[in-house]
């Protein structure tokens, strides 16, 4: 006998017995990006290769280590999607999204990275995002900051800490990057390998190391924002003006950078101390030159991106997170019982959106079918048995509470489950 194939590793399955915490938080999330008027757009899996490289840039992990890519037939690099932005940016361009009023874009699905698979990180990941085209200012800013304070709020969870940064503009974090360059090198010989790599690819990678000494190291360089000028602090300040109007709490962290090179002006990320070393569970900023990179004219933009891993795991650790219950299972048992039961649970199951309702299968004693219908946790048992068939009539039994045993005609158990369900 062959032996089992299991999955890829670091591409997990979602059970049934864990698929409700998703739903709570996708259709929360929905809700939300609604009541903040942005709509859904669904983008491939798979895109060329450039969309990404130009977008994230060469030089970041993302680009050179962690990306699936491949040749198809004609020769042409293409690549899972390690993230959400350039992909929806690529389709706003292409479809002729752009270039008018505000639009307000929302996406969600699996992405892909190639690298080591660790509690809360894996190598297919699901993301949820929000995308905000046409707005430069901080009150767009601010805006988005919202929406995920709200998101937050709506799903019940706290201890969430915001915190925000600005990295100016391109050419201010040029300058600074090359005086942050100065600095590292002058201390080469206290860097470890791996963050001389990444001295030499992308400087400003090494200021969210994770590494104890590299932070120490840290306390002594250069600051970004001492490089900015009038009109980037002044974005700033309005977008903390803002926040503080809200009640919005943040925190100022100067060495928050983010990982992707299209970033410019406000980077925030919300991080909890609940989840270990993979903390951040949202995370984005503004990216006012990746329309350009992407080919078009210049056109503002600023979103972000939430790990639903990490969400689902937080909403674990909340109690009172149950699956949605059944709230009928329909025993029948006796001759020509099967066709009526699959009869009456068709009419009901078209009569009453949401009804959860589970006929038995595989035949069984009166005796087995209740001890299946208690195992499946439904509110009542609907009973079609000869006499009540022959009668038409359906006998309902409670599961939960006690009650005497109710006999309906069949034409009415729809409405009498209607007026009753909400109170079961």
């Amino acid at each position: 006998m062959n032996a089992p194939i299991r999955s890829i590793r670091g591409m997990n399955d979602i059970l049934p017995e864990d698929i409700h915490v998703w739903q709570l938080l996708e259709s929360a999330a929905e809700s939300v990006f609604a009541a903040h008027g942005f709509e859904q757009i669904r983008v491939p899996l798979l895109e060329k290769t450039g969309v990404f490289t130009r977008a994230i840039g060469s030089a970041t992990d993302v680009v050179s280590k962690e990306m699936y890519s491949f040749d198809d037939r004609n020769g042409e690099s293409l690549s899972l999607r390690p993230e959400g932005t350039a992909g929806v940016v690529r389709a706003a361009l292409q479809n002729g999204l752009l270039y008018g009023p505000v639009r307000r874009l929302w996406y969600g699905g699996a992405m892909f990275r190639y690298e080591r698979p660790q509690k809360g990180r894996s190598r297919q990941f699901h993301q949820l995002g929000a995308e905000l085209f046409g707005a430069p200012g901080a009150d767009a800013d601010a805006e988005i900051l919202a929406l995920g304070e709200q998101l937050w709020s709506r799903l019940g969870l706290t201890g969430l800490r915001l915190e925000l940064n600005t990295l100016g503009n391109s050419e201010e974090r040029a300058t600074y990057r090359d005086r942050l360059y100065e600095f590292l090198t002058a201390h080469r010989a206290d860097l470890d390998e791996q963050t001389r790599e990444r001295v030499e690819r992308n400087p400003l990678r090494v200021l969210d190391s994770k590494d104890p000494a590299v932070q120490a190291l840290l306390e002594d360089a250069p600051l970004l924002k001492d490089h900015l000028g009038e009109e980037s602090r002044g974005h700033f300040d309005q977008l903390r003006r803002y926040l503080d109007r809200l009640g919005i709490e943040y925190h100022v962290n100067p060495r928050l950078v983010r990982g992707l090179d299209y970033y410019c002006h406000t980077v925030f990320e919300w991080i909890t101390g609940d989840l270990g070393a993979q903390g951040t569970v949202c995370a984005g900023g503004r990216y006012d030159n990746l329309v350009e990179l992407q080919g078009g004219n210049p056109w503002p933009g600023i979103g972000f991106a939430m790990g639903e891993e990490r969400l689902v795991e937080l909403l674990r650790q909340k109690t009172g997170i149950e699956p949605p219950p059944v709230h009928v299972y329909l025993v029948a048992v006796g001759e020509n019982s099967t066709a009526s039961a699959l009869e009456l649970a068709y009419d009901l199951r078209a009569g009453i959106p949401g009804l959860r309702l589970l006929v038995n299968l595989n035949g069984g004693s009166f005796k087995t079918q209740f001890k299946r219908a208690d195992r499946s946790g439904a509110s009542l048992a609907l009973v079609l048995g000869e006499e009540e068939i022959q009668n038409g009539q359906v006998a309902v039994k409670f599961l939960r509470r006690k009650e005497q045993q109710l006999t309906l005609e069949r034409d009415e158990t729809g409405d009498w489950i209607r007026d009753n369900i909400v109170s079961i």
